[in-house]
């Protein structure tokens, strides 16, 4: 009788020990979907968001802009205390004020984000072909003149 006590009490201990594991098990993969999320979405997020306010901070008098309704100015005053500037548009001249988070892109040649080095790099094949077909098409076209 004594044995099966004993019997009984190794099993309920084991049982509990297996359901901390399953327990530690469930916290384990909640905190890596929660890790996911956050480095899949909310992560990217805060980056564009960063960029953009960074963008719309810097821009100056004389920038070119595009704001998110699609007017298309250049900036001729910037007013740091209500965050607003003054966008002119258009060879009349007009003028209109605009709140900064209003701004869509910078089109100033300078102020262009830089794009992506793997979209801009080619291979060194292409390249190498790119400077064989020049010279050939110069020959065709002198010796057609």
């Amino acid at each position: 009788m004594n044995f099966a006590l004993l019997d009984q009490a190794s099993q309920a201990q084991a049982s509990q020990q297996a359901s901390v594991w399953q327990m530690v098990g469930t916290i384990a993969i909640w905190v890596v979907v929660i890790a996911v999320f956050y480095f899949l979405f909310m992560r990217p997020q805060k980056k564009k968001q960063q960029q953009e306010e960074e963008l719309r901070n810097s821009i100056e008098i004389g920038d070119d802009i595009t704001t998110i309704g699609g007017i298309v100015g250049k900036v001729v005053a910037v007013r740091e205390d209500d965050d607003t500037f003054i966008l002119e548009t258009a060879s009349d001249k007009t003028k209109m004020r605009f709140k900064k988070w209003a701004i869509s892109s910078v089109d100033t040649p300078g102020k262009q984000p830089k794009p992506k080095e793997k979209e801009n790099k080619r291979s060194k094949k292409d390249k190498s072909e790119d400077k064989k077909e020049l010279p050939e098409e110069k020959s065709t076209e002198s010796s057609e003149n």
